[in-house]
C-alpha cells in the first residue's frame, strides 16, 4: 500500500504522467503504479480475471476510481500495466556456469512460480485473460518477449564456453570462446527465444492444459530435453537477422 493509500487520503493522477505502457518517474506517481498493481495481482488472486473491477481496485489501492479511468481506461488497461511493471524488474537468468545448469535452473524457476499458490493464482489469472482480451494477450506477449531476450545471454555463453556450435556466420578462424558483443550474429545463428520456450513448454502445458503436477522431476525432464535439442542443433538458424522476425522478441512459436 502506498503511503496516500496508508493515510486514507486521495489523491487525482498527475495529467503529465506517461501513458500505461511507458516509463514512468519515482515519487508519487511510482508509489500510486505500485498500489495500483499490487491491487490489480490481489483482485486476479481472488476473483480471477472476470471478477477484476476498477471498483476493487480501487478501494484496495486507495486511488479513487475516476482517476483510474482517466489514466488506466479499464480494466484491460489496468491488467496491461501491472505486466509492463512486472517486466520493469531487475531479474536476470542464472548463471551456473554451465548451459545445462542454466536450462535446469530455468525449468526450477517455472516450477516454483507456481508452487505459491498466491503467486500461482495471480500468474495463471494473468495467462487466462490472454485467451479473453486481446490487449491483455499483447501484453502478455511483450511480457515474456522481454524475458525471452534477457536469455539470450545463455546461448552466448554457452557458445563462448564451447557447449554448443558457433554461428556459421562468425568470423573465420575464430575461437569458440571469442566474445560476441551484444546483438551480435550468436542470436541469429542459434535462436535463444526458442531455446528458453522449449524449456518452459512442457512445464506449461501441464500446468495449463492437462492440469497436471509440476515437480522437480519434470522440471529436470524439461531442460535435459531443451539441452539435447540445442546440442543437435535444433534451434540453429541460417539468417542471422532471425530473432529480428521475431523469435526471441515477441513472435509465438
Amino acid at each position: 500500500m502506498t503511503d496516500d493509500a496508508a493515510s486514507g487520503e486521495r489523491h487525482p493522477a498527475d495529467d503529465s504522467a506517461p501513458a500505461p505502457g511507458t516509463r514512468r518517474p519515482g515519487g508519487r506517481t511510482a508509489r500510486t503504479r505500485a498500489a495500483v498493481r499490487d491491487a490489480v495481482l490481489a483482485g486476479l488472486s481472488e476473483y480471477g480475471y472476470p471478477g477484476l473491477t476498477v471498483e476493487y481496485v480501487a478501494e484496495h489501492s486507495g486511488v479513487h476510481k475516476t482517476t483510474l479511468y482517466r489514466r488506466w481506461k479499464d480494466v484491460e488497461g489496468l491488467l496491461a500495466d501491472a505486466l509492463d511493471l512486472a517486466g520493469e524488474d531487475t531479474w536476470t537468468p542464472p548463471d551456473t556456469g554451465s548451459l545445462e545448469g542454466d536450462l535446469r535452473a530455468l525449468a526450477h524457476e517455472v516450477v516454483a512460480s507456481f508452487a505459491d499458490p498466491a503467486v500461482a493464482a495471480s500468474g495463471s489469472a494473468m495467462i487466462a485473460a490472454g485467451f479473453r482480451s486481446e490487449r491483455a494477450a499483447a501484453a502478455l506477449r511483450g511480457y515474456y518477449a522481454e524475458r525471452f531476450a534477457r536469455c539470450e545471454v545463455l546461448v552466448e555463453r554457452a557458445v563462448r564456453r564451447g557447449e554448443l556450435s558457433a554461428p556459421a556466420d562468425a568470423a573465420p578462424g575464430a575461437p569458440a570462446d571469442t566474445p560476441h558483443p551484444p546483438h551480435s550474429s550468436v542470436r541469429g545463428a542459434i535462436d535463444a527465444g526458442a531455446l528458453v520456450r522449449s524449456v518452459s513448454a512442457p512445464l506449461f502445458f501441464r500446468l495449463f492444459i492437462t492440469r497436471e503436477p509440476v515437480g522437480t522431476a519434470q522440471a529436470d525432464q524439461a531442460a535435459a530435453a531443451a539441452l539435447a535439442a540445442a546440442r543437435a542443433g535444433a534451434f540453429t538458424t541460417d539468417s542471422p537477422t532471425a530473432d529480428a522476425t521475431g523469435s526471441a522478441h515477441g513472435t509465438d512459436s
